[in-house]
């Protein structure tokens, strides 16, 4: 039988059938390589596994094999420092809940979450929300943000899942598609999930009734259906997930406005800090490169923590 992995509680994972969309509590038969990578959990939500269900095992499925992944998203491991745990597989997005009022969300706090996706090959997405408590200035500002960000291949939508203000809009982003869910605690993910999927407390329920509850359920990954076919995989805040480690050599590839600039520096390990003949501080100099997307690259490069 195959299926999707689409909730993990470390060792047991919820699969859900893909013929009769049956949901099955499975375990991983033996031990499993993870496909060269060094982190700390086999299987992942999103994985696509084989399984076998043995009268004598009582309803539990055993999973024998796990299909290759198109691609993944890790976070370093809360408990061993040395590994990454994978938190999704076979993603076909990745969207970003923002606000800029109650709380705003900070240019760095974006900006990460931006390289992080570039660095996994995930197109990535915005979702302005809160729409409802913006004044006139807010709107205003909130165009230019979503103006800076659309330059460089990133388009957005505003709305307001309190109100349901341009929610349509927001679940015109997902047909058939596998998407990444993921905001800062306060952002409105919650109320945003529960105007998008249909019938959420009852499909939740149903996926409770296969973990093992309390165990660490808040901090791994959940896909959800929103239709046959469409998912959204909601993640712990990003804060928790923590954001890949990018060598200072190559982070500016991942601003896709710096990428196309990398060429034109006189010196070829140019940093972009404050070397002469640079192509992107020109570019920054002439206003042709965000002023906020320029901070936010030397502030990751310095290491410093704008996640906030």
């Amino acid at each position: 039988m195959d299926g999707i992995v689409i909730k993990s509680t470390g060792s047991w994972y919820v699969v859900r059938d893909a013929t009769t969309g049956q949901l099955h509590r499975c375990r991983l038969r033996g031990k499993f390589k993870n496909q060269g990578l060094k982190v700390s959990n086999p299987l992942a939500v999103g994985d696509g596994v084989s399984f076998d269900l043995p009268e004598q095992a009582e309803g539990a499925g055993v999973i024998h094999t796990i299909a290759p992944r198109r691609n993944y998203i890790i976070r370093r491991s809360v408990h061993k420092s040395e590994h990454a745990h994978i938190v999704a597989a076979n993603l076909d997005q990745a969207l970003l809940v923002v606000t800029l009022v109650s709380p705003a969300t900070s240019f760095g706090f974006i900006d990460r979450f931006l390289v992080t996706a570039e660095a996994y090959h995930l197109p990535a997405q915005l979702i302005f929300n809160k729409a409802d408590l913006y004044d006139t200035d807010t709107l205003d500002y909130q165009r230019q943000i979503a103006g800076m960000y659309a330059s460089v291949g990133y388009p957005s939508v505003l709305c307001a899942a309190e109100t349901g203000e341009n929610i349509a809009e927001v679940a015109a982003m997902l047909p058939n598609k596998v998407s990444l869910l993921s905001g800062h605690s306060g952002v409105g993910k919650s109320t945003l999930i529960n105007a998008l999927v249909p019938d959420l407390d009852l499909k939740t329920a149903e996926i409770s009734a296969f973990s093992d509850k309390g165990k660490h359920t808040t901090t791994f990954a959940e896909m959800l259906e929103v239709v046959p076919g469409t998912y959204l995989i909601d993640t712990p805040g990003i804060k928790e997930l923590g954001l890949v480690d990018v060598p200072a050599a190559e982070l500016a590839g991942y601003f896709p406005e710096m990428r196309a600039l990398l060429g034109q520096c006189r010196y070829h390990n140019c940093r972009h800090v404050h070397e002469p003949g640079c192509a992107v501080i020109v570019a920054a100099d002439q206003g042709r490169l965000a002023v906020p997307r320029y901070e936010s690259y030397l502030s990751m490069l310095a290491d410093e923590d704008n996640r906030h």
